[in-house]
């Protein structure tokens, strides 16, 4: 017999004398531990499945020991911009063994009605244009993937209405020098609209080949 149970967040597949390593546990070390949360029984060809869980069901385990996984190296780079974050994780583990798998009070979920589908009404048409409708507001772009421009610029940019690739790609590059004209620095323009329209239309290889080219967003 086999189960899927919930465990500490994370569904698993067991079977008796089974070890599993789940997310840490507050149980001692030698101490019994049961999950209720049993979502599906087999046994040969019989398969019992909970709706979502099934009553009575329960997997019975005993904790072996509380330890550490292996360290992950997480690593985080931001290309011209100085960024680099090195951080090591290691998951806080519990193994346990499974003991039991009891299905007493196991109950089949019951097989879903047939719902039929409402006819569409007559509203519905007249309500279907809104669904294509552009939106106003669009999500914000990453401004700083632009060779040039820094968190200040981005954030100055986004204040004066130009929040997307796109927006960007259709300002004058003097009508952007102009609202930047308070950003210390000596800021070239010229590049920036073309650089925006190649991301907008998400020709990110070509627009790293010639980022390389590029210094501070002047060719």
């Amino acid at each position: 017999m086999y189960a899927i149970v919930e465990i500490a967040g994370h569904q698993f597949k067991v079977e008796k004398d089974q070890r599993v390593f789940v997310n840490r546990l507050q149980t001692e070390e030698g101490k019994k531990v049961s999950f209720d949360n049993v979502l599906l029984l087999g046994d040969g060809d019989n398969v019992t499945v909970g709706a979502p869980a099934i009553d009575g069901a329960q997997v019975s385990a005993k904790v072996l020991k509380h330890l550490k996984g292996d360290k992950v190296i997480v690593f985080k780079k931001k290309r011209r911009k100085g960024y680099r974050v090195k951080n090591g994780h290691r998951q806080s583990l519990t193994e346990i063994v499974i003991e039991s798998i009891a299905a007493s009070g196991a109950k089949k979920a019951a097989p879903k009605k047939e719902v039929k589908k409402a006819e569409p009404k007559v509203e519905a048409k007249a309500a279907a244009p809104k669904a294509t409708a552009k939106k106003e507001t669009g999500k914000a772009d990453d401004l700083k993937k632009i060779e040039g421009i820094g968190p200040k610029i981005a954030s100055t940019l986004v204040e004066a209405g130009i929040a997307t690739f796109d927006e960007l790609a259709k300002t004058d590059s003097a009508k952007i020098s102009e609202i930047i004209a308070g950003v210390r620095g000596n800021h070239v323009t010229d590049t920036w609209p073309a650089q925006a329209k190649l991301a907008a239309d998400g020709k990110w290889d070509e627009l790293k080949k010639w980022q390389d080219e590029l210094d501070g967003g002047k060719a």
